[in-house]
Protein backbone atom coordinates (compact mmCIF):
# COMPACT_ATOMS: atom_id res chain seq x y z
CA UNK A 1 0.00 0.00 0.00
CA UNK A 2 1.65 3.08 -1.31
CA UNK A 3 0.93 6.49 0.63
CA UNK A 4 -0.43 8.53 -2.59
CA UNK A 5 1.17 11.69 -3.49
CA UNK A 6 2.05 12.64 0.26
CA UNK A 7 4.48 9.62 -0.09
CA UNK A 8 6.36 11.34 -2.47
CA UNK A 9 7.24 14.57 0.62
CA UNK A 10 10.42 14.25 2.14
CA UNK A 11 10.80 12.25 5.12
CA UNK A 12 11.06 14.89 7.96
CA UNK A 13 7.41 16.59 6.26
CA UNK A 14 5.71 12.97 6.67
CA UNK A 15 7.71 11.94 9.98
CA UNK A 16 6.59 15.53 11.79
CA UNK A 17 3.00 15.46 10.44
CA UNK A 18 2.59 12.21 11.83
CA UNK A 19 4.34 12.88 15.03
CA UNK A 20 1.35 15.85 15.48
CA UNK A 21 -1.50 14.02 14.60
CA UNK A 22 -0.67 11.42 16.60
CA UNK A 23 0.00 13.15 19.49
CA UNK A 24 -2.67 15.65 19.33
CA UNK A 25 -4.86 12.21 19.63
CA UNK A 26 -3.58 11.01 22.64
CA UNK A 27 -3.46 14.02 24.60
CA UNK A 28 -7.41 15.95 23.28
CA UNK A 29 -10.18 13.94 24.73
CA UNK A 30 -12.23 16.97 23.59
CA UNK A 31 -15.24 15.51 21.85
CA UNK A 32 -15.08 17.34 19.13
CA UNK A 33 -11.31 16.78 18.68
CA UNK A 34 -11.88 12.80 19.01
CA UNK A 35 -14.78 13.54 16.25
CA UNK A 36 -12.25 15.44 14.30
CA UNK A 37 -9.31 13.16 14.44
CA UNK A 38 -11.59 9.93 13.50
CA UNK A 39 -13.03 11.04 10.97
CA UNK A 40 -9.74 12.36 9.12
CA UNK A 41 -7.79 9.88 10.83
CA UNK A 42 -10.44 7.01 8.89
CA UNK A 43 -10.75 9.16 5.62
CA UNK A 44 -7.32 9.01 5.01
CA UNK A 45 -6.71 5.54 6.01
CA UNK A 46 -9.64 4.67 3.49
CA UNK A 47 -8.39 6.42 0.77
CA UNK A 48 -4.77 4.83 1.00
CA UNK A 49 -6.01 1.46 1.67
CA UNK A 50 -9.34 1.25 -0.01
CA UNK A 51 -11.71 -1.79 0.64
CA UNK A 52 -9.38 -3.78 1.95
CA UNK A 53 -8.38 -0.73 4.93
CA UNK A 54 -12.10 0.18 5.28
CA UNK A 55 -12.69 -3.61 5.86
CA UNK A 56 -10.20 -3.98 8.79
CA UNK A 57 -11.81 -0.97 10.54
CA UNK A 58 -14.95 -2.06 9.61
CA UNK A 59 -14.60 -6.07 11.24
CA UNK A 60 -11.95 -5.09 14.32
CA UNK A 61 -11.75 -1.05 14.89
CA UNK A 62 -15.53 -0.90 15.11
CA UNK A 63 -15.83 -3.97 17.80
CA UNK A 64 -12.93 -2.74 19.75
CA UNK A 65 -14.27 0.97 20.02
CA UNK A 66 -17.43 -1.01 21.31
CA UNK A 67 -15.48 -3.06 23.81
CA UNK A 68 -13.50 0.00 25.11
CA UNK A 69 -16.76 1.95 25.26
CA UNK A 70 -18.18 -0.75 27.36
CA UNK A 71 -16.04 -1.83 29.58
CA UNK A 72 -15.00 1.82 31.39
CA UNK A 73 -18.36 2.17 32.88
CA UNK A 74 -17.95 -1.79 34.33
CA UNK A 75 -15.05 -0.38 36.14
CA UNK A 76 -15.68 3.69 36.32
CA UNK A 77 -18.46 4.71 38.11
CA UNK A 78 -17.68 7.91 38.58
CA UNK A 79 -19.96 10.55 37.71
CA UNK A 80 -22.95 12.34 39.12
CA UNK A 81 -25.67 11.33 36.34
CA UNK A 82 -26.98 7.74 37.73
CA UNK A 83 -28.99 5.95 35.32
CA UNK A 84 -29.51 2.64 36.97
CA UNK A 85 -27.66 0.35 39.83
CA UNK A 86 -25.32 -3.11 38.16
CA UNK A 87 -26.75 -5.62 40.51
CA UNK A 88 -23.43 -5.31 43.14
CA UNK A 89 -25.04 -1.75 44.00
CA UNK A 90 -22.41 0.09 41.61
CA UNK A 91 -24.16 2.64 39.73
CA UNK A 92 -24.03 3.50 36.43
CA UNK A 93 -22.93 7.31 35.44
CA UNK A 94 -23.78 8.95 31.88
CA UNK A 95 -20.18 10.28 32.43
CA UNK A 96 -18.67 6.93 32.37
CA UNK A 97 -20.22 5.98 29.37
CA UNK A 98 -19.14 9.21 27.18
CA UNK A 99 -15.74 8.75 29.01
CA UNK A 100 -15.13 4.99 27.69
CA UNK A 101 -17.06 6.75 24.29
CA UNK A 102 -14.26 9.08 24.30
CA UNK A 103 -11.56 6.55 25.33
CA UNK A 104 -12.75 4.43 22.35
CA UNK A 105 -12.44 7.18 19.71
CA UNK A 106 -9.08 8.38 20.59
CA UNK A 107 -7.62 4.64 20.92
CA UNK A 108 -9.57 4.11 17.02
CA UNK A 109 -7.83 7.42 16.32
CA UNK A 110 -4.41 6.67 16.98
CA UNK A 111 -4.71 3.18 15.42
CA UNK A 112 -5.83 4.44 11.96
CA UNK A 113 -3.25 7.19 11.91
CA UNK A 114 -0.57 4.86 12.46
CA UNK A 115 -2.36 2.51 9.77
CA UNK A 116 -1.55 5.61 7.34
CA UNK A 117 1.89 6.03 8.75
CA UNK A 118 3.21 2.98 8.22
CA UNK A 119 1.61 3.38 4.46
CA UNK A 120 3.84 6.97 4.36
CA UNK A 121 6.82 6.32 6.48
CA UNK A 122 8.89 3.38 5.01
CA UNK A 123 11.40 1.83 6.21
CA UNK A 124 14.03 3.72 4.31
CA UNK A 125 12.72 6.75 5.20
CA UNK A 126 13.15 6.13 9.26
CA UNK A 127 16.51 5.40 8.21
CA UNK A 128 17.46 8.19 6.42
CA UNK A 129 15.86 10.29 9.15
CA UNK A 130 17.78 8.77 12.31
CA UNK A 131 20.54 6.30 11.27
CA UNK A 132 22.94 8.69 11.67
CA UNK A 133 21.70 9.92 15.12
CA UNK A 134 20.18 6.69 16.67
CA UNK A 135 21.71 3.98 14.10
CA UNK A 136 21.37 1.18 16.33
CA UNK A 137 17.66 2.47 17.48
CA UNK A 138 16.83 3.34 14.30
CA UNK A 139 17.37 -0.33 12.88
CA UNK A 140 15.59 -1.95 15.44
CA UNK A 141 12.15 0.68 15.44
CA UNK A 142 12.14 0.29 11.27
CA UNK A 143 12.14 -3.55 11.88
CA UNK A 144 9.70 -3.54 14.16
CA UNK A 145 7.16 -1.09 12.47
CA UNK A 146 7.63 -3.76 9.15
CA UNK A 147 6.95 -7.00 11.24
CA UNK A 148 2.99 -6.53 11.18
CA UNK A 149 2.66 -6.53 7.20
CA UNK A 150 5.65 -8.64 6.56
CA UNK A 151 4.28 -11.59 9.46
CA UNK A 152 0.98 -11.34 7.57
CA UNK A 153 2.44 -12.21 4.32
CA UNK A 154 4.72 -14.93 5.66
CA UNK A 155 1.71 -16.65 7.47
CA UNK A 156 0.14 -16.69 4.39
CA UNK A 157 2.49 -18.44 2.22
CA UNK A 158 3.44 -20.95 5.37
CA UNK A 159 -0.44 -22.01 6.15
CA UNK A 160 -0.73 -22.40 1.88
CA UNK A 161 2.47 -24.31 1.93
CA UNK A 162 0.84 -26.57 4.78
CA UNK A 163 -2.08 -26.89 3.31
CA UNK A 164 -1.01 -28.02 0.53
CA UNK A 165 0.99 -30.90 2.08
CA UNK A 166 -2.67 -31.79 3.52
CA UNK A 167 -2.08 -29.89 7.22
CA UNK A 168 -4.53 -27.56 6.77
CA UNK A 169 -5.30 -25.76 10.04
CA UNK A 170 -9.12 -25.66 9.08
CA UNK A 171 -9.85 -29.34 8.40
CA UNK A 172 -9.76 -31.87 11.05
CA UNK A 173 -10.02 -32.39 14.46
CA UNK A 174 -9.45 -29.86 17.13
CA UNK A 175 -6.47 -31.58 18.41
CA UNK A 176 -5.10 -32.03 14.41
CA UNK A 177 -6.09 -28.19 13.76
CA UNK A 178 -3.85 -27.55 17.14
CA UNK A 179 -1.10 -29.47 16.32
CA UNK A 180 -1.14 -27.81 12.45
CA UNK A 181 -1.19 -24.85 13.63
CA UNK A 182 1.40 -25.12 16.37
CA UNK A 183 3.60 -25.96 13.19
CA UNK A 184 2.54 -22.95 11.21
CA UNK A 185 3.77 -20.91 14.36
CA UNK A 186 6.97 -22.88 14.88
CA UNK A 187 8.19 -22.15 10.99
CA UNK A 188 6.86 -18.16 11.33
CA UNK A 189 9.42 -18.04 14.54
CA UNK A 190 12.23 -19.71 12.50
CA UNK A 191 11.74 -17.55 9.93
CA UNK A 192 11.71 -14.32 11.50
CA UNK A 193 14.53 -14.95 13.77
CA UNK A 194 16.92 -15.92 10.58
CA UNK A 195 15.54 -12.74 8.79
CA UNK A 196 16.32 -10.94 11.85
CA UNK A 197 19.90 -12.52 12.13
CA UNK A 198 20.54 -12.21 8.18
CA UNK A 199 19.25 -8.09 8.50
CA UNK A 200 21.94 -7.46 11.12
CA UNK A 201 25.12 -8.96 9.78
CA UNK A 202 23.89 -7.45 6.39
CA UNK A 203 23.61 -4.04 7.96
CA UNK A 204 27.01 -4.43 10.22
CA UNK A 205 29.08 -5.59 6.37
CA UNK A 206 27.72 -2.67 5.14
CA UNK A 207 29.38 -0.42 8.02
CA UNK A 208 25.88 1.09 8.77
CA UNK A 209 26.60 3.18 11.95
CA UNK A 210 30.29 4.03 11.37
CA UNK A 211 30.69 7.48 12.30
CA UNK A 212 32.46 8.03 8.77
CA UNK A 213 30.03 6.19 6.91
CA UNK A 214 28.56 7.71 3.53
CA UNK A 215 24.77 6.86 2.26
CA UNK A 216 22.98 7.75 -0.82
CA UNK A 217 19.94 9.10 -0.42
CA UNK A 218 17.23 9.45 -3.22
CA UNK A 219 15.22 12.30 -0.77
CA UNK A 220 15.65 15.31 -1.91
CA UNK A 221 14.29 18.73 -0.42
CA UNK A 222 12.17 21.06 -2.37
CA UNK A 223 9.63 23.65 -2.68
CA UNK A 224 6.98 22.44 -1.75
CA UNK A 225 8.38 20.13 1.26
CA UNK A 226 9.27 24.00 2.48
CA UNK A 227 5.51 25.04 2.19
CA UNK A 228 3.91 22.32 3.61
CA UNK A 229 6.24 22.27 6.48
CA UNK A 230 5.86 25.67 6.89
CA UNK A 231 1.90 24.95 7.09
CA UNK A 232 2.26 22.57 9.75
CA UNK A 233 4.66 24.58 11.98
CA UNK A 234 2.17 27.77 11.63
CA UNK A 235 -1.08 25.25 12.52
CA UNK A 236 1.11 23.33 15.05
CA UNK A 237 1.93 26.66 17.11
CA UNK A 238 -1.54 28.04 16.59
CA UNK A 239 -3.16 24.76 18.04
CA UNK A 240 -0.62 24.50 20.93
CA UNK A 241 -1.34 27.87 21.75
CA UNK A 242 -4.95 26.95 21.53
CA UNK A 243 -4.45 24.33 24.41
CA UNK A 244 -2.41 26.48 26.66
CA UNK A 245 -5.39 28.60 26.36
CA UNK A 246 -7.89 25.52 27.92
CA UNK A 247 -9.69 25.31 24.22
CA UNK A 248 -8.85 21.52 24.09
CA UNK A 249 -9.59 21.01 28.09
CA UNK A 250 -13.18 19.01 28.67
CA UNK A 251 -13.44 17.44 32.39
CA UNK A 252 -16.45 14.53 31.67
CA UNK A 253 -16.04 14.13 35.53
CA UNK A 254 -17.83 14.56 38.13
CA UNK A 255 -20.24 16.34 35.03
CA UNK A 256 -20.10 16.90 31.20
CA UNK A 257 -19.71 21.08 30.99
CA UNK A 258 -21.85 22.78 28.11
CA UNK A 259 -19.44 24.26 25.61
CA UNK A 260 -19.21 27.66 24.16
CA UNK A 261 -17.14 28.80 21.54
CA UNK A 262 -16.49 32.25 20.57
CA UNK A 263 -14.63 33.04 17.51
CA UNK A 264 -11.21 32.58 18.73
CA UNK A 265 -12.43 28.91 19.31
CA UNK A 266 -13.66 28.10 16.21
CA UNK A 267 -10.52 29.52 14.69
CA UNK A 268 -8.79 26.79 17.19
CA UNK A 269 -10.80 24.24 16.01
CA UNK A 270 -10.06 25.24 12.08
CA UNK A 271 -6.68 25.21 12.40
CA UNK A 272 -6.82 21.42 13.92
CA UNK A 273 -9.20 20.69 11.17
CA UNK A 274 -6.81 21.89 8.47
CA UNK A 275 -3.78 20.07 10.07
CA UNK A 276 -5.68 16.39 9.92
CA UNK A 277 -6.85 17.23 7.00
CA UNK A 278 -3.43 18.39 5.03
CA UNK A 279 -2.75 14.79 3.09
CA UNK A 280 -6.07 14.57 2.31
CA UNK A 281 -5.79 18.01 0.45
CA UNK A 282 -2.05 17.12 -0.93
CA UNK A 283 -4.01 14.03 -2.64
CA UNK A 284 -6.77 15.90 -3.92
CA UNK A 285 -4.44 18.32 -5.48
CA UNK A 286 -2.88 15.88 -7.07
CA UNK A 287 -5.48 14.05 -8.40
CA UNK A 288 -7.06 17.56 -10.12
CA UNK A 289 -3.88 18.45 -11.57
CA UNK A 290 -3.54 14.82 -13.10
CA UNK A 291 -7.00 14.78 -14.49
CA UNK A 292 -6.25 18.64 -16.10
CA UNK A 293 -2.80 17.24 -17.54
CA UNK A 294 -4.99 14.28 -19.11
CA UNK A 295 -7.27 16.34 -20.48
CA UNK A 296 -5.22 18.20 -22.38
CA UNK A 297 -3.59 15.37 -23.69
Amino acid sequence: MRGGAFYDYHPLVNFIFFALVIVCAMFFLHPLALAVGLVCSFTYSWYLGGKKTLRFNLLYLLPLMLFAALLNPAFNHRGVTILRYFPNGNPLTLESICFGLGAALMLATVICWFICYNSVMSSDKFIYLFGRLIPGLSLILSMVLRFVPRFCFQVRQIADGQKALGRDIGAGGLLCRLKNGVKIVSALVSISLEEAIDTADSMKSRGYGLPDRTAFAIFKWQLRDSIVLAAMVLLGLYILIGALCGEFAYDYFPYMPTVQYDFYACSVWAAYFALCVLPLIIELLEERKWRAIQLKI
